[in-house]
């Protein structure tokens, strides 16, 4: 059954966050509810409403060389680089180069970069973006794979967060666990609507949800 979709009664600015209620896996977790940031990351106009918002929370005030785009969010990352540059915005990087980045990601999971790639990573100052964070394991294998290669980790940037900072690095979202309280993760081994008999709904990552047969 397609998972049903509601929007969270708040709004930050001109974006909205659309959820559904179930019994979901991920790569590593199992979670009560999927965050679907699809239009967020695929349409310019919400992607620039989402930038405008992030850089208005206090990246206008941290130095960043290089913005690393993780579960798809480049046209964020564009954006949100666009926005922390621009003249007449009061932001510490006004008039400066941005570079923007994906992730590669080797048959370990581990993100590496290749050597044409490097001189954006080691020695600057590198902005992770995140559609989402709950467990916070993605994001410590972007910052392991930051300093690896010589970076210093700038912060965090994210849609939702269920985390205020991760290993000692703030996190910096529009929605937070005060906008969804009763979401929860759990280790797929210590799930409780496992436990309960509850059938999984979907397969999710950052590409969005597969429906399992029932």
């Amino acid at each position: 059954m397609e998972p049903k979709f509601f929007k969270l009664p708040v709004c930050v600015g001109d974006v909205t966050l659309s959820v559904a209620r179930g019994h979901f896996t991920t790569s590593h977790s199992h979670i009560n509810y999927f965050i679907d940031v699809t239009r967020q990351k695929a349409s310019l106009n919400e992607a620039t409403a989402v930038a405008q918002q992030l850089a208005s929370r206090g990246l206008s005030s941290t130095m960043v060389d290089t913005i690393l785009c993780l579960d798809g969010t480049s046209t964020i990352g564009a954006c949100l680089a666009r926005q922390l540059t621009q003249s007449g915005f009061r932001s510490i990087n006004e008039g400066r180069d941005v570079n923007i980045m994906w992730a590669e990601v080797d048959g370990n999971s581990k993100i590496i970069f290749r050597e044409n790639a490097r001189g954006m990573i080691e020695g600057k100052n590198v902005l992770i973006l995140m559609a989402s964070l709950t467990t916070g394991k993605t994001a410590a294998r972007s910052m392991e794979s930051i300093r690896y290669y010589g970076g210093c980790v700038a912060g965090i940037a994210s849609i939702y967060s269920s985390l205020k900072e991760t290993e000692g690095v703030r996190v910096t979202s529009l929605f937070d666990v005060s906008d969804l309280p009763d979401y929860a993760d759990y280790a797929p081994h210590e799930c409780p609507l496992c436990k309960a008999g509850v059938p999984l709904d979907a397969i999710v990552n950052a590409y969005g949800y597969s429906v399992l047969e029932k």
